[in-house]
């Protein structure tokens, strides 16, 4: 839907409408409270982790291995964006937590907890969902942005 100027303008005497961001990403609060969210999930997650007592060594060794899903950027876009976003989707991490809980399974369980923690991470930083156009695209903005 095109929008025209006279609907970007704000009405005399209103404060201006903040500028439009670039289709598909997010801005202004919108923004800020998704990474706030991410932060949120972050705490959470390691302090759940903390309670529980699993190794510390494992959380700082499998940290960063849901990034290991970049490798499938190697065959391209759109396999890379949905390899990624399948390691970087809170509905998977949480489902492993609960389902290694549940089952009595504390390695599935740790292992969910370390996802939801650096998903939260990528999140606070910034850091979103791909869109299959290139690595840099994201729900929350274009990484490397100038």
């Amino acid at each position: 839907m095109a929008t025209s100027a006279a609907h970007s303008e704000a009405p005399a005497g209103s404060a201006p409408a903040p500028a439009r961001p670039e289709a598909g990403f997010v801005f202004g609060s919108v923004r800020a409270l998704l990474r706030l969210e991410g932060l949120a999930a972050l705490a959470v997650a390691t302090a759940i982790y903390a309670r529980l007592g699993f190794s510390w060594p494992s959380f700082a060794l499998f940290f960063l291995a849901p990034d290991l899903a970049m490798l499938a950027y190697l065959a391209g876009p759109r396999a890379g964006a949905f390899a990624y976003n399948l390691v970087h989707t809170y509905a998977l991490a949480i489902a492993l937590t609960v389902a290694g809980f549940f089952a009595g399974a504390p390695a599935a369980t740790a292992c969910g907890l370390i996802f939801i923690a650096h998903i939260g991470f990528d999140r606070a930083l910034g850091y979103g969902l791909k869109y299959p156009t290139g690595f840099g695209d994201t729900h929350l903005d274009r990484i490397g942005r100038a």
